[in-house]
Parts: C-alpha cells; structure tokens; sequence
C-alpha cells in the first residue's frame, strides 16, 4: 500500500488553511483532486469519520505493456522478498569478488616480501664476504708488518753487535732460535683475539673499548722505548686507574702477559723481567693495538 498522488498545489493551499497534511490529503483523494472547494465540502461531510485524521492508503500500481494493474498485498511481499533476495545475491558476488581481490592482493604481498628477503639475505651475504676480505686484507698487512719490524729488529741487534747483515734467504727462526720461543705469527694471534674479547664483551661502549686500547700501548711502548726502565716493567695490579681501564676487563691482563708479563707477590704486580724482554712480542702487540685502534672492521666479524 501506499500514500495516493494528490495535487500538491490544492494540499498546500489546504494546509495554509489550517487543515492537517492527513485530512486535506484524504479529502482531496476521495473528492477526486478537482478543486479546493469540492474538498473542503468532503471534509465537513466526513468530519466525524474515526479515521479522518489518518493518511490514506491505496495499493501499488506498476505499469505493464497493456496498461496499469494493481498489485495485492501478497505480491507486494513476493515482491519485496524477491528484491531482498536479488540485493542479497548480488552483495554475497560483490563480497566474493571482493575476498578474491583481496587474497591475489596477499599472495603479490607475499611474493613482494619473499622477494625482499632474498634480496636483503644476499646483501646480507655480500656485506659479511666483503668483511671478511677487509678483515683478511688487514690480517695479512699486520702480519707483513710484523715480519718487517722482526727483519728490523733482527738487522738492528745484528749491526749493535758488528755482525753481517742476515741473508735474506735465512730464516728468522734459524738465525736467532733462543730468543723466539713462540712463532711470532701464532702469538700475534693470540694477542688479536683478547683484544677481539676485550671489543666483544665491550660491546656498545666505544669509548671504554678505544680507552684500553690506549692504555695498553702505552705500557707496551713504554717498555719497547725503555727495557731497562724498571718502572715501566712493574705494574701494581690494585692500582684503580689500572683496574678500570685494563684489569677489569676480559682480556685485558692477558695480553700482557702475551707481552711478557708475569704475575709476583700473589698475584700483586705484573712484572717483565729485563732478560725476558721480547722485542719481537712487544712490536707484534704495538702493531695488533694499532690495527684495533685504526682499522674499523677490527673484529667486527666477532662482535
């Protein structure tokens, strides 16, 4: 059912009048829409009606090839059920369609970050190869460093004692076998790794790290500079300064005693002999301590 077509100039003019939009509709209907007057005598014949104050309903008309024809309320629920129905279908298709984008839009997401991860693992894997030729690179300089300063070192001693240069074609080993007790590269390792313990367990905190650094070249030069200085061969093991820069460290005491260093009076001082000052271990530590310092791929492979 629905409300019936009146002329909305006549209901107008009805409503100005005062009359309610449900009466003056209602009168207009029923008096065939033909003027305001034929309306207004519908209204004082009706106006006792019990539902003169309601909006009155006719059925729905559609219109079909033969003209109009009027639709009972059971095909108006068929109707609307059937319009129900179709917006259903065609909501639940527009969801479908929906979902459907949705998943390829997840599967390229998926292919996006698979693809992003491959990317990322293999300069990933670049990045650590190109380290560890850095890290080869600089290993191999420090060990042609070192074999410099032992050639150095050896021509130094052999011209102090008026002796002939060394054949080039010698071996170190074979010239001077008592004052090498450890081969100088396995020990120059060694000293390489407490100082990569010493970055490691350091970690984030650059400034302490480079401070020790610092602090055990200083007491490695200064016995290379002054062998027969005692003060500089004796260090008291409780001073605070040392604790907080070296002895509390991992690593830090170690390397020393990779120096030379040895431990007296119950672990008090470390002290170096003077006849077991090595020349060639206190150079290996001076060039490790300068590689940590300088190189910044120093142990970055192990941190």
């Amino acid at each position: 059912m629905a409300t019936p077509e009146v002329d909305k100039k006549m209901l107008r003019d009805l409503e100005s009048m005062g009359f309610p939009t449900a009466r003056a509709t209602r009168a207009l209907h029923f008096s065939g829409n033909s003027s305001i007057e034929e309306a207004i005598n519908w209204l004082v014949e009706h106006e006792n009606n019990p539902d003169i104050d309601q909006m009155p309903l006719v059925p729905i008309t559609i219109q079909i090839e033969n003209g109009t024809s009027w639709m009972t309320p059971d095909e108006v629920r068929m109707r609307l059920l059937k319009l129900r129905e179709t917006a259903r279908t065609k909501r639940e298709e527009e969801e479908h369609r929906s979902e459907r984008e949705r998943e390829k839009a997840r599967i390229r997401a998926g292919k996006e970050l698979l693809e992003a991860k491959r990317i990322n693992e293999e300069n990933e894997r670049k990045r650590m190869l190109l380290l560890r030729k850095v890290e080869k690179d600089e290993e191999k300089r420090a060990r042609e460093n070192i074999r410099q300063r032992v050639e150095e070192d050896n021509a130094e001693r052999r011209r102090k004692l008026g002796l002939q240069p060394q054949d080039p074609g010698a071996s170190p080993l074979q010239e001077n076998k008592r004052s090498i007790s450890v081969k100088p590269t396995a020990k120059a390792e060694h000293m390489r790794e407490c100082l990569r313990s010493l970055k490691k367990n350091n970690k984030g905190d650059d400034a302490r790290v480079t401070r020790a650094f610092q602090t055990l070249a200083i007491y490695v030069r200064n016995v290379a500079k002054n062998p027969d200085e005692e003060k500089f061969r004796k260090i008291r093991l409780r001073n605070p300064n040392f604790q907080d820069r070296i002895g509390r460290l991992k690593g830090g005491i170690e390397f020393l005693e990779l120096c030379g260093f040895e431990k007296l009076q119950g672990g008090e001082y470390l002290y170096l002999p003077r006849d077991k000052v090595d020349m060639t271990a206190l150079n290996n530590a001076l060039s490790q301590l300068h590689s940590a310092l300088e190189n910044p791929f120093f142990g970055v492979l192990y941190v």
